[in-house]
Protein backbone atom coordinates (compact mmCIF):
# COMPACT_ATOMS: atom_id res chain seq x y z
CA UNK A 1 0.00 0.00 0.00
CA UNK A 2 1.41 3.85 -0.95
CA UNK A 3 1.92 5.98 2.11
CA UNK A 4 3.36 9.00 3.04
CA UNK A 5 5.14 8.32 6.36
CA UNK A 6 7.14 10.63 8.63
CA UNK A 7 9.22 9.12 11.56
CA UNK A 8 10.40 11.91 13.78
CA UNK A 9 13.88 11.64 16.04
CA UNK A 10 15.37 13.59 19.00
CA UNK A 11 17.87 14.84 16.62
CA UNK A 12 19.23 15.51 12.83
CA UNK A 13 22.23 12.68 13.48
CA UNK A 14 19.75 10.05 14.54
CA UNK A 15 17.23 10.98 11.81
CA UNK A 16 20.13 10.37 9.33
CA UNK A 17 20.63 6.93 10.73
CA UNK A 18 16.35 6.52 10.61
CA UNK A 19 16.66 7.46 6.94
CA UNK A 20 19.43 4.84 6.23
CA UNK A 21 17.44 2.07 8.25
CA UNK A 22 14.57 2.82 5.85
CA UNK A 23 17.26 2.52 3.08
CA UNK A 24 18.42 -0.41 4.41
CA UNK A 25 15.18 -2.24 4.62
CA UNK A 26 14.72 -1.22 1.03
CA UNK A 27 17.39 -3.13 -0.10
CA UNK A 28 15.93 -5.97 1.67
CA UNK A 29 12.69 -5.60 0.18
CA UNK A 30 10.67 -5.04 3.30
CA UNK A 31 9.60 -1.93 2.02
CA UNK A 32 9.92 0.11 -1.20
CA UNK A 33 11.09 3.73 -0.86
CA UNK A 34 9.92 6.36 -3.74
CA UNK A 35 11.31 9.48 -2.16
CA UNK A 36 12.81 10.75 1.19
CA UNK A 37 13.29 14.61 2.60
CA UNK A 38 14.45 15.17 5.92
CA UNK A 39 13.49 18.18 8.30
CA UNK A 40 14.86 19.61 11.33
CA UNK A 41 13.28 21.86 13.26
CA UNK A 42 15.58 24.70 15.27
CA UNK A 43 15.38 26.18 18.87
CA UNK A 44 13.06 29.25 17.13
CA UNK A 45 10.70 27.10 15.72
CA UNK A 46 12.21 27.39 12.40
CA UNK A 47 11.87 23.92 9.88
CA UNK A 48 14.42 23.86 7.61
CA UNK A 49 15.11 20.90 4.40
CA UNK A 50 18.11 18.87 5.03
CA UNK A 51 17.69 16.88 1.94
CA UNK A 52 15.53 15.66 -0.43
CA UNK A 53 15.79 12.99 -2.36
CA UNK A 54 13.00 12.69 -5.52
CA UNK A 55 13.02 10.03 -8.39
CA UNK A 56 11.31 11.88 -11.56
CA UNK A 57 7.80 11.81 -11.36
CA UNK A 58 7.71 9.70 -7.93
CA UNK A 59 9.03 12.33 -6.23
CA UNK A 60 6.11 15.42 -7.17
CA UNK A 61 3.74 13.86 -4.05
CA UNK A 62 6.44 14.02 -1.46
CA UNK A 63 8.04 17.51 -3.13
CA UNK A 64 4.52 18.98 -2.37
CA UNK A 65 4.22 17.77 1.07
CA UNK A 66 7.76 18.51 1.81
CA UNK A 67 6.56 22.63 1.06
CA UNK A 68 3.24 21.98 2.70
CA UNK A 69 4.80 21.22 5.92
CA UNK A 70 7.50 23.07 6.15
CA UNK A 71 5.22 26.67 6.22
CA UNK A 72 2.22 24.56 7.78
CA UNK A 73 4.84 22.79 10.61
CA UNK A 74 6.01 25.65 11.66
CA UNK A 75 3.09 26.70 13.96
CA UNK A 76 2.06 30.07 15.44
CA UNK A 77 4.86 31.66 14.94
CA UNK A 78 6.02 30.56 11.64
CA UNK A 79 2.14 31.27 10.42
CA UNK A 80 2.31 34.97 11.58
CA UNK A 81 5.43 35.94 9.71
CA UNK A 82 3.20 37.29 7.39
CA UNK A 83 1.23 34.03 6.40
CA UNK A 84 -2.02 35.20 4.51
CA UNK A 85 -5.44 33.02 3.79
CA UNK A 86 -4.54 32.37 0.73
CA UNK A 87 -1.06 30.98 0.96
CA UNK A 88 -2.34 28.79 3.64
CA UNK A 89 -5.21 27.65 0.92
CA UNK A 90 -2.35 27.03 -1.49
CA UNK A 91 -0.68 24.93 1.36
CA UNK A 92 -3.63 22.89 2.15
CA UNK A 93 -4.54 22.08 -2.06
CA UNK A 94 -1.02 20.65 -2.51
CA UNK A 95 -1.71 18.77 0.66
CA UNK A 96 -4.80 17.19 -0.99
CA UNK A 97 -2.48 16.87 -4.33
CA UNK A 98 0.11 14.52 -2.06
CA UNK A 99 -3.12 12.49 -0.81
CA UNK A 100 -2.52 13.77 2.74
CA UNK A 101 -5.07 15.77 5.15
CA UNK A 102 -4.38 18.43 7.10
CA UNK A 103 -5.09 15.97 10.66
CA UNK A 104 -1.85 14.38 9.33
CA UNK A 105 0.07 17.35 9.60
CA UNK A 106 -0.98 18.26 12.73
CA UNK A 107 -0.21 14.96 14.72
CA UNK A 108 3.53 15.55 13.10
CA UNK A 109 3.71 18.80 14.44
CA UNK A 110 2.86 17.73 17.61
CA UNK A 111 5.60 15.18 17.91
CA UNK A 112 7.92 17.39 16.11
CA UNK A 113 9.43 19.81 18.92
CA UNK A 114 12.37 21.82 18.62
CA UNK A 115 15.21 20.41 18.05
CA UNK A 116 14.13 17.22 16.85
CA UNK A 117 13.75 16.16 13.27
CA UNK A 118 12.02 14.07 11.15
CA UNK A 119 12.36 11.92 7.81
CA UNK A 120 9.70 12.08 4.90
CA UNK A 121 9.09 9.20 2.56
CA UNK A 122 6.75 8.06 0.36
CA UNK A 123 6.74 4.09 0.77
CA UNK A 124 5.05 0.78 -0.57
CA UNK A 125 4.60 -0.79 2.69
CA UNK A 126 2.50 -4.46 2.85
CA UNK A 127 3.19 -4.12 7.10
CA UNK A 128 4.13 -1.69 9.61
CA UNK A 129 6.20 -3.85 12.15
CA UNK A 130 10.05 -3.90 9.69
CA UNK A 131 9.76 0.18 9.98
CA UNK A 132 8.67 0.25 13.56
CA UNK A 133 11.12 -1.87 14.83
CA UNK A 134 13.68 0.14 13.38
CA UNK A 135 12.45 3.46 14.10
CA UNK A 136 11.73 2.66 18.37
CA UNK A 137 15.67 1.11 18.45
CA UNK A 138 16.42 4.72 17.75
CA UNK A 139 13.61 6.35 19.86
CA UNK A 140 11.73 7.61 17.06
CA UNK A 141 7.88 7.83 16.67
CA UNK A 142 6.32 6.71 13.45
CA UNK A 143 3.52 8.67 11.34
CA UNK A 144 1.54 7.54 8.10
CA UNK A 145 -1.23 8.01 6.08
CA UNK A 146 -2.45 5.92 3.04
CA UNK A 147 -2.33 8.42 -0.07
CA UNK A 148 -5.92 8.78 -0.63
CA UNK A 149 -7.43 9.87 -4.09
CA UNK A 150 -8.44 13.53 -2.86
CA UNK A 151 -8.34 15.86 -5.71
CA UNK A 152 -9.99 12.63 -7.66
CA UNK A 153 -12.99 12.53 -5.88
CA UNK A 154 -12.91 16.57 -5.74
CA UNK A 155 -12.52 17.26 -9.19
CA UNK A 156 -15.76 14.72 -9.41
CA UNK A 157 -17.57 16.73 -7.27
CA UNK A 158 -16.86 19.98 -8.74
CA UNK A 159 -17.31 18.45 -12.58
CA UNK A 160 -21.07 17.09 -10.91
CA UNK A 161 -22.17 20.29 -9.35
CA UNK A 162 -21.15 22.94 -12.43
CA UNK A 163 -22.75 20.67 -14.79
CA UNK A 164 -26.06 20.31 -12.68
CA UNK A 165 -25.66 24.59 -12.55
CA UNK A 166 -25.15 24.82 -16.40
CA UNK A 167 -28.22 22.52 -16.66
CA UNK A 168 -30.06 24.57 -14.34
CA UNK A 169 -29.52 27.90 -15.72
CA UNK A 170 -30.55 26.81 -19.49
CA UNK A 171 -33.55 25.99 -18.02
CA UNK A 172 -34.20 29.46 -16.85
CA UNK A 173 -32.99 31.39 -19.98
CA UNK A 174 -35.57 29.49 -21.79
CA UNK A 175 -38.41 30.79 -18.75
CA UNK A 176 -36.79 34.16 -18.25
CA UNK A 177 -37.75 37.92 -19.67
CA UNK A 178 -35.11 38.99 -22.78
CA UNK A 179 -34.08 41.48 -19.64
CA UNK A 180 -33.07 39.03 -17.51
CA UNK A 181 -31.44 36.34 -20.49
CA UNK A 182 -28.15 38.58 -20.62
CA UNK A 183 -26.87 38.10 -17.04
CA UNK A 184 -28.34 34.44 -16.69
CA UNK A 185 -25.93 33.77 -20.04
CA UNK A 186 -23.34 35.36 -18.16
CA UNK A 187 -23.61 32.94 -15.49
CA UNK A 188 -23.35 29.99 -18.18
CA UNK A 189 -20.89 31.37 -19.41
CA UNK A 190 -18.67 31.55 -16.52
CA UNK A 191 -19.57 28.03 -15.07
CA UNK A 192 -19.20 26.25 -18.82
CA UNK A 193 -15.71 28.61 -17.80
CA UNK A 194 -14.88 26.46 -14.96
CA UNK A 195 -16.17 22.91 -16.70
CA UNK A 196 -13.65 23.08 -18.83
CA UNK A 197 -10.89 24.43 -16.06
CA UNK A 198 -12.09 20.83 -14.33
CA UNK A 199 -11.69 19.00 -18.06
CA UNK A 200 -8.35 20.05 -18.07
CA UNK A 201 -7.44 19.21 -14.33
CA UNK A 202 -8.99 15.79 -15.15
CA UNK A 203 -6.76 15.23 -18.51
CA UNK A 204 -3.59 16.49 -16.55
CA UNK A 205 -4.33 14.47 -13.60
CA UNK A 206 -4.70 10.90 -15.66
CA UNK A 207 -1.15 11.85 -17.60
CA UNK A 208 0.67 12.61 -14.55
CA UNK A 209 -0.80 9.35 -12.59
CA UNK A 210 0.55 7.76 -15.38
CA UNK A 211 3.53 8.87 -15.20
CA UNK A 212 4.00 8.36 -11.65
CA UNK A 213 2.92 4.88 -11.62
CA UNK A 214 4.99 4.05 -14.85
CA UNK A 215 7.71 5.42 -12.49
CA UNK A 216 6.85 3.50 -9.60
CA UNK A 217 6.34 0.14 -11.50
CA UNK A 218 9.89 0.66 -12.83
CA UNK A 219 11.38 0.98 -9.08
CA UNK A 220 9.40 -1.75 -7.84
CA UNK A 221 10.49 -3.93 -11.22
CA UNK A 222 14.16 -2.67 -10.46
CA UNK A 223 13.84 -3.73 -6.94
CA UNK A 224 12.43 -6.82 -8.15
CA UNK A 225 15.78 -7.99 -9.55
CA UNK A 226 17.40 -7.44 -6.49
CA UNK A 227 15.14 -9.16 -4.11
CA UNK A 228 15.15 -12.97 -2.41
CA UNK A 229 13.19 -15.32 -3.37
CA UNK A 230 11.50 -14.57 0.27
CA UNK A 231 10.86 -10.80 -0.83
CA UNK A 232 9.50 -11.82 -4.23
CA UNK A 233 6.06 -12.35 -3.56
CA UNK A 234 5.67 -9.09 -1.94
CA UNK A 235 7.47 -7.09 -4.25
CA UNK A 236 5.27 -8.44 -6.89
CA UNK A 237 2.00 -8.00 -5.32
CA UNK A 238 3.08 -4.10 -4.43
CA UNK A 239 3.22 -3.59 -8.67
CA UNK A 240 -0.54 -5.58 -8.82
CA UNK A 241 -1.40 -2.85 -6.30
CA UNK A 242 0.18 0.54 -7.93
CA UNK A 243 -1.86 -1.07 -11.29
CA UNK A 244 -4.78 -0.94 -9.50
CA UNK A 245 -4.49 1.99 -7.85
CA UNK A 246 -4.10 3.96 -11.37
CA UNK A 247 -6.93 1.83 -12.65
CA UNK A 248 -8.99 3.20 -9.69
CA UNK A 249 -7.65 6.96 -10.14
CA UNK A 250 -8.25 6.48 -13.60
CA UNK A 251 -12.29 6.02 -13.89
CA UNK A 252 -12.60 8.47 -11.64
CA UNK A 253 -10.76 11.10 -13.52
CA UNK A 254 -12.10 9.86 -16.80
CA UNK A 255 -15.98 10.38 -14.93
CA UNK A 256 -14.82 14.06 -14.11
CA UNK A 257 -13.66 14.58 -17.77
CA UNK A 258 -16.83 13.01 -19.26
CA UNK A 259 -19.37 15.50 -16.27
CA UNK A 260 -17.22 18.59 -17.79
CA UNK A 261 -17.51 17.52 -20.94
CA UNK A 262 -21.08 17.01 -20.80
CA UNK A 263 -21.75 20.74 -18.91
CA UNK A 264 -19.72 22.12 -22.43
CA UNK A 265 -22.48 21.04 -24.93
CA UNK A 266 -25.27 22.11 -22.65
Amino acid sequence: MNKMMVAVFDSETVAFEGLSALKGLHKDGDITVYATAVLVKDASGKVSVKQVVEQGPIGAGLGMLVGSMVGLLAGPVGLAVGASIGSLTGLISDLNKSGIDVQFVDEVSNALGSGKAAVLADVEESWTEPVDARVRKLGGMVFRRLRSEVVEDQLVRESAAFQAEVKQLKEELAQEQAENKAAIQAQIDDAKKKSQVMQDQAKGRIDQAKREAEAKITALQGQLKQASDRQKAKIEKRIAEVKADLEARHTKLQEAGRLAKEALAL
